[in-house]
């Protein structure tokens, strides 16, 4: 887990993707936020992670989720964390935005599918706003 050093954090994020260089990107663009961050590194790995917040009563605020993952794909990821908490805020993260496989992901309950073609301080700007409690609304759906 990555949080600020000597402070009291109390917003949550659970990152699901199996990039370690973007795992570190995000924890390096969203360290302003001051919000604690963990990493997980495959799809069951997350699904596991999350569980065990939630046990602890430390449910994440915030699920990052990548679409694609070597052992199961964001789809399914979000499917079993929406079955274990149906208030699960998850957000997808991925290049493959424009993809059937996006758009499931979202019926599976993924908020929104953001693009990594934001580049990282907007999408640091996008958490800051899913945070505070604004919704999301990039208009990205299409008919596939």
């Amino acid at each position: 887990m990555w949080s600020p050093r000597g402070k009291s954090t109390s917003k949550r994020l659970l990152v699901i993707d199996d990039e370690q260089a973007i795992q570190e990107l995000i924890h390096l663009y969203l360290s302003p936020l001051e919000v604690e961050v963990y990493p997980a590194l495959s799809g069951e790995e997350g699904v596991a992670l999350y569980a065990r917040l939630k046990k602890e009563e430390n449910t994440p605020h915030l699920v990052i989720l990548n679409l694609k993952l070597p052992d199961m794909d964001g789809v399914e990821v979000a499917r079993r964390i929406m079955q274990m908490d149906p208030d699960a805020v998850i957000y997808g993260f991925t290049a493959s935005f424009h993809t059937r496989r996006a758009e499931q992901m979202k019926k599976a309950g993924v908020k929104e599918v953001i693009p990594r073609t934001v580049g990282f301080p907007a999408f640091r700007e996008m958490v800051k706003n899913i945070l505070e409690g604004r919704t999301l609304n990039l208009g990205l759906s299409q008919d596939l």
